[in-house]
């Protein structure tokens, strides 16, 4: 490509001489991206695949521009613009000389790059960029690993992380214009938030089941198969449905190997290509023995409730898997305020099971414990006394049961659970 070609690759994605759709601003993680971007480290945002890393990015680049930033000493790249062919290292370098050039910034700059991951062996530029100090340098990525791998063995030291999930219930009403409605109809919206989920452009958008199959496609062909060269796409293809129908159960790879005929090392990997690009968590099981830790079954939850019932699972039969998984998500996005945050489950021989055991530091935060309709006695009894007993084990006083409506608190052998309902949980 020529320079005036690079230019005009580049003009499309900046603020240098128009406005560009900023979408509706999430201000959770433009809060976070100004407490991270600093020059000498490299500011990572990750998640899964059109979870609006690139809106959210671009937000941010306005901000710095309110706050008197020129519009100049800024660039932004998106490296899957289909322009952009043989990405490598001299094509990056190229794109930053035709800025310098052309914008000749003479400030501080800020360097966004968009799904850089798709450029080979970028983190070499990166760190020359940081060792230099010549920019204030903010990347994404849609998959974990390969960004961790590089920047562990390179950028040690030398990068900040932010990841950017689906959008949580209270940014979900403010996408729907919805963040004052009365109770009837925020309880109407919830089952809405969770059948279809939160990727933004899926909330936004009547043809929600549509888009929700065409991202796992997407996730599926570019983040996975693609990128790790699988040539058994069937199994991989597998794999994904029984994890999409199987959320907020207790999985092994033995057993997962067993059900779907499929090696067991494989079942290994594949499961890791598909936490790689932000499908699904594996939650372990909480024990003061690692061994036990690393031997026990894991739970696994979807990133997005939305992309479960894309597979057309019953929501009615399921709703308390999904108000588990939910929960779960709500946790994930506590640990990304707080990266102490560790979240497990909880589960002893004829003791019933805790769905989340959640540590901070060297100690028990919380338990909690995920059901939808707690008005059985005998459903009540039964989550009461798991929580009890890992009370007792994990010398934790913080006990909390999720329902959908109900508020209440029970004080038992001098220990108080509290029964909250998910929207106050959410809020």
């Amino acid at each position: 490509m020529t320079q005036g070609e690079f230019i005009k690759v580049l003009d499309d994605w900046n603020f240098w001489h128009k406005e560009l759709d900023c979408g509706i601003e999430r201000e959770f993680y433009l809060k976070k991206l100004q407490e991270l971007v600093r020059k000498g480290f490299c500011t990572v945002v990750t998640g899964p695949r059109r979870v609006g890393k690139t809106y959210i990015m671009r937000q941010f680049l306005k901000k710095l521009i309110n706050l008197g930033v020129s519009p100049r000493c800024t660039l932004f790249i998106n490296f899957e613009d289909p322009r952009l062919t043989e990405l490598n290292l001299t094509v990056l370098e190229r794109l930053y000389q035709t800025y310098i050039e052309n914008l000749k910034p003479d400030n501080e700059v800020f360097l966004f790059f968009d799904e850089i991951q798709e450029v080979n062996h970028w983190e070499k530029w990166v760190l020359k960029m940081l060792e230099l100090k010549r920019a204030n340098i903010i990347i994404s990525g849609s998959n974990a690993k390969l960004l961790s791998r590089e920047l562990s063995t390179l950028l040690t030291g030398r990068h900040l992380d932010l990841t950017v999930m689906p959008l949580s219930f209270a940014e979900f009403l403010k996408f729907k214009e919805a963040e004052n409605s009365d109770v009837f109809t925020t309880k109407e919206l919830f089952k809405d938030y969770i059948k279809f989920g939160g990727f933004p452009e899926v909330v936004l958008n009547k043809n929600k089941h549509e888009i929700l199959l065409s991202y796992l496609a997407d996730i599926l062909e570019k983040d996975i198969i693609r990128r790790h060269n699988i040539r058994k796409r069937e199994q991989i293809k597998s794999l994904l449905r029984f994890y999409l129908t199987n959320f907020s159960a207790m999985v092994t790879n033995r057993a997962v190997s067993k059900f779907l005929e499929i090696n067991k090392d494989t079942v290994d990997k594949f499961s890791r290509y598909l936490e790689d690009a932000f499908l699904f968590s594996f939650v372990k099981r909480f024990s003061f023995k690692v061994k036990e830790i690393e031997k026990s079954a894991r739970k696994v939850y979807s990133i997005d409730t939305g992309l479960s019932n894309a597979m057309d699972i019953s929501l009615s039969e399921n709703i308390g898997r999904h108000l588990e998984n939910i929960v779960y998500l709500e946790l994930l996005r506590q640990k990304i305020s707080s990266p102490e945050i560790e979240i497990y489950y909880f589960k002893e021989t004829n003791t019933g099971e805790v769905d989340f055991v959640v540590k901070s530091g060297k100690g028990i935060k919380s338990l909690i414990q995920v059901c939808w309709d707690i008005s059985d006695f005998r459903t009540r009894k039964r989550e009461i006394k798991a929580l009890l007993k890992a009370s007792e084990t994990l010398k934790c006083d913080n006990l909390l049961i999720i329902t959908e409506d109900r508020e209440e608190e029970e004080r038992i052998n001098g220990k108080t659970i509290k029964i909250l309902p998910i929207l106050k949980f959410l809020q």
